[in-house]
């Protein structure tokens, strides 16, 4: 197992997870209860983080992390093609059933 990222907080732990596992990289999240314990441990090491199961994979998921961090943020709001449901248009995963967005994101520019 390898840390490949360390988040800011609990949500983005999760959403970079959900994308690892989406791109078929087994990961664990760790550190998810540890900011409770703030000021009894060093700040640093109550960050929420992300390990990939498998060393094979670190490389792999630090490219699905770069694009998640290089990705423009979007405004507005796209449909999900799986369940229908509105999510904002800067998530990449739907909030409701977990699909992926990217292509009724790129539809929708289409349309406009």
């Amino acid at each position: 197992m390898k840390k490949v990222y360390s988040a800011n907080n609990l949500m983005e732990a999760q959403i970079v997870l959900d994308l690892l596992e989406h791109a078929y990289i087994p990961a664990q999240l760790f550190n998810q209860h540890a900011q409770s314990g703030m000021g009894e441990i060093p700040f640093t090491h109550a960050y929420p983080e992300v390990w990939v199961m498998r060393d094979a994979d670190y490389e792999r998921g630090k490219l699905v992390i770069e694009a998640y961090e290089k990705a423009p943020v979007a405004t507005g709001t796209v449909h999900c093609p799986a369940c229908g449901e509105e999510n904002p248009a800067n998530f990449q995963l739907c909030w409701k059933c977990g699909g992926g967005l990217e292509v009724a994101l790129h539809q929708d520019h289409i349309r406009n």
